[in-house]
C-alpha cells in the first residue's frame, strides 16, 4: 500500500538529513560519461567538498528566495557542494563551481541544474536509507540519478540522461573520501 504524501514527507526528511550529514566531507570522484549514440567515453576526476546545511542557514535562505517559495515552505536541511573537475585525455581546462541543495518534503531544490545555471527542482526518494534517487526534468531533458553510500568512505553514483524519451548519456561515478 503506498504512503500518503504527508507520510512520505515525514519519512523522507530524517533520511535525507542523515544522508547529507553522512556525505559531508572531502571526496575524490572518478567519473565516466558514456554517450550512447556515438559510443564516446569521457573520463573526469573531480574533487568535491560536501557541507551539510541545517535549517536556517544563510545559504538555505538564499535558495528559498531564489525559488520564490512561500514563507510557510521551510527548507529543513541541505548541502553545499563545491568541486574542481579535471578532464582526462583532453585539452580541456579544469572546471570548478558549486551547487546548493535544499529539502522540503520530498522535493530537492537546487540553485542550478546539471546543464543549466537556472534553479531547478527534483523529486527524491530512498530505495533504502543509504540509497537516494533523484528525478529531475527541464529543457526537454530528464535526469535520473542514484547515489549510494557504501560504508563510511565510498559512494557510487549513476546518472541517466534522456531526451524525448530516449536515453542519450550515462554517467558513472566512484567517489571515495580523500
Amino acid at each position: 500500500m503506498p504512503y500518503s504524501l504527508d507520510t512520505a514527507r515525514t519519512l523522507a526528511e530524517p533520511l535525507v538529513s542523515s544522508f547529507f550529514k553522512t556525505s559531508e566531507g572531502d571526496w575524490c570522484s572518478k567519473r565516466r560519461y558514456y554517450t550512447l549514440k556515438s559510443g564516446d567515453v569521457q573520463e573526469v576526476v573531480s574533487y568535491l567538498n560536501i557541507r551539510f546545511l541545517p535549517a536556517g542557514t544563510a545559504e538555505l535562505t538564499d535558495l528559498h528566495q531564489l525559488h520564490q517559495l512561500p514563507e510557510q515552505t521551510a527548507l529543513i536541511c541541505g548541502a553545499q557542494i563545491t568541486w574542481e573537475s579535471n578532464y582526462i585525455h583532453t585539452q580541456r581546462k579544469p572546471v570548478s563551481g558549486s551547487t546548493l541543495f535544499g529539502i522540503s518534503g520530498s522535493t530537492l531544490y537546487r540553485d542550478r541544474g546539471f546543464s543549466t545555471a537556472k534553479p531547478v527542482t527534483a523529486n527524491f526518494s530512498f530505495r533504502e536509507p543509504r540509497t537516494m534517487v533523484l528525478k529531475t526534468a527541464y529543457d526537454g531533458s530528464s535526469f535520473e540519478e542514484e547515489i549510494k553510500l557504501i560504508g563510511e568512505s565510498t559512494r557510487t553514483r549513476q546518472t541517466i540522461v534522456s531526451r524525448a524519451g530516449q536515453e542519450i548519456m550515462i554517467g558513472q561515478y566512484l567517489e571515495q573520501r580523500c
